[in-house]
Formats: structure tokens, C-alpha cells, sequence
């Protein structure tokens, strides 16, 4: 990864809500030097730096309207130029679809560039709609509490700074966790297909210890970017 002439590695993190890619993102971050990319982020930071691929997105949001793929690559090629993207990239939410990825390996194509690896987060569906449908957290502090995995010592008393308001997320519930999980498997089943016929694909069981997860993902970014 240190190699003047070598491209900047890019990783594509793919799993549903809840399996953990943020978590994991930011301890690639740390243990690798890379930078994680949001679409969500990277379309707020364009919008707010007024850029002109950020214009566009905010007079097609200001109408309601979903942003373009044009659109979004655009902005995704601005912020891979900046600097700090020199050492890697973490791609988290784009591409979803596979005409996206094809505009993103034309991207990349353009700087010599290519996916080192998509890491699939595999996750059990059943499993996933206990794991987030029992979340909530401390509305004094923001620590995150479960009802069955790590609910606090007092009930409805934050451990940590000792606050009784607890909130839920809305759509925190087993109904809508699995209509987006059932949405997200739909939708990305094609994108997997796709990663596994360019050969990028690697699949981690993102069921088991964070740390676990970790460090199989270190292993993976490691000879991805050998």
C-alpha cells in the first residue's frame, strides 16, 4: 500500500442494516489508513461545499427527486481526488445495483484503479430481526443498550450516566427490519453475483464477536492490498 506507483486500494463493504459495516468501517480506518465513503456523507459534504455535482444534487432533492447515478459518480470522483483518499477507500452503500458498479469500475478505470475486494457481511436474517428490533438507546448520553444482549443493570437506568430516558428508533421493529432486510437481499443479490464473476468477492460471517469480524476482514484487506 505504500508503493508511489501502486493505485490506492479500494474496498466495497456490502451486508443489510445492522451487520455491523459501520462498526467495522471505522476499524479498517484506523488499523489501515483508509477512508470511509458514505453516499449519504459524501452527498450532505458536496451539497454544502456548493460544488457543482453538488448543486445538481440539491436541486434534485429540493424537488423530491432521487439523485442520479451521474450525479453521485461525479461526486464520488471529486472527493477520490482529494488527499486524504491517497491511501484507500472504503466505499460503504455504493454501488447497489449493478449498473452502478459498472460506472464505478469505469471510474476507477480511469486512474488505473480497481476493487481490490467486496466483502459481503453475510448475516442471518431471523437472528438480525432480534438483534436490531430489541435496540435503544440512553436519550441523556447515547449509549446503546439491547433488551436481550446488553440491557443495563437497572432497568430503564443508563449504566453509564444513569439517565431514564430511553429511546427506540421508529423503525426499529421486527415488521420493518425484515421488509428491509427482505429489500436489501432483492436488491443486492445481483451486485454479489457480480463482484463473484470479476473475482473481487469475499464473504465474511458477520454473525459472530466484533473483534472475530475484525480481524477477518484485516486478513482479507491485507492480501487484497498485498
Amino acid at each position: 500500500m505504500d508503493g508511489a506507483d501502486t493505485p490506492a486500494p479500494v474496498l466495497i463493504l456490502l451486508g443489510p442494516p445492522g451487520a455491523g459495516k459501520g462498526t467495522q468501517a471505522r476499524m479498517l480506518e484506523e488499523a489501515f489508513g483508509l477512508v470511509q465513503l458514505s453516499t449519504g456523507d459524501l452527498l450532505r459534504a458536496a451539497v454544502a461545499a456548493g460544488t457543482e455535482a453538488g448543486r445538481q444534487a440539491k436541486a434534485v432533492m429540493e424537488a423530491g427527486d432521487l439523485v442520479s447515478d451521474e450525479i453521485v459518480i461525479a461526486i464520488l470522483r471529486d472527493r477520490l481526488a482529494d488527499p486524504d483518499c491517497a491511501g484507500g477507500v472504503i466505499l460503504d452503500g455504493f454501488p447497489r445495483t449493478t449498473v452502478q458498479a459498472q460506472a464505478l469500475d469505469a471510474l476507477l478505470a480511469e486512474t488505473g484503479q480497481a476493487i481490490n475486494a467486496a466483502i459481503s457481511l453475510d448475516v442471518d436474517d431471523a437472528a438480525m430481526v432480534t438483534r436490531i428490533s430489541g435496540r435503544f438507546t440512553c436519550g441523556n448520553c447515547g449509549e446503546g443498550y439491547h433488551d436481550t444482549f446488553k440491557a443495563p443493570a437497572k432497568p430503564d437506568v443508563c449504566d453509564k450516566c444513569g439517565g431514564t430516558e430511553m429511546k427506540r428508533r421508529a423503525d426499529d421493529n421486527a415488521e420493518t427490519v425484515a421488509s428491509r432486510l427482505e429489500a436489501y437481499h432483492a436488491q443486492t443479490a445481483p451486485l454479489i453475483d457480480y463482484y463473484a464473476r470479476t473475482g473481487a468477492l469475499k464473504r465474511v460471517d458477520a454473525m459472530g464477536a466484533i473483534t472475530d469480524i475484525a480481524a477477518e476482514l484485516g486478513s482479507i484487506v491485507r492480501q487484497a492490498t498485498a
